[in-house]
């Protein structure tokens, strides 16, 4: 795997990608909904990709960095569409059951609930995902 400014541990620095986290990046960019581990592979078997490992190495990277999102339902992963995702761990998405469709979503008002609920069970969080599960605007009138 082609390392860009290496930290001490042999993991590209934060905000620096290796070649495979690129790519892997590059393809959910392109896709137009959230993409299974699996099909990321399929789509990069060109670029010298062969084995799950290297696929699943680079999304863990990337969710790390925060610039992708693993959406549990759908086991799959999408680009996330926030800048500071990565600051906080908080995302919110609506699911379309029909075409597949992830829409990230973002509320300040929210994000403090979410907080204040983990503060009143003295629970501290490291991620927090909700999903809405339902039909997009185009499937629900369609």
């Amino acid at each position: 795997m082609d390392m860009v400014d290496a930290g001490p541990n042999g993991a590209p620095n934060k905000g620096q990608r290796g070649r495979n986290q690129q790519l892997v990046l590059d393809v959910l960019r392109q896709a137009d909904k959230p993409l299974g581990a699996y099909e990321v592979l399929g789509l990069l078997r060109d670029e010298g990709l062969r084995a799950p490992l290297q696929i699943y190495r680079a999304l863990e990277r990337l969710i790390a960095d925060g610039a992708v999102h693993r959406i549990e339902s759908v086991n799959a992963y999408a680009l996330c569409s926030h800048d500071h995702c990565g600051t906080n761990g908080h995302a919110v998405f609506a699911i379309c059951t029909q075409c597949g469709i992830a829409t990230e979503l973002r509320d300040p008002a929210l994000d403090r609930l979410l907080n204040r609920l983990a503060r009143k069970q003295r629970f501290s969080t490291k991620a927090t995902t909700v999903e809405l599960s339902g039909l997009c605007k185009g499937c629900a009138n369609g």
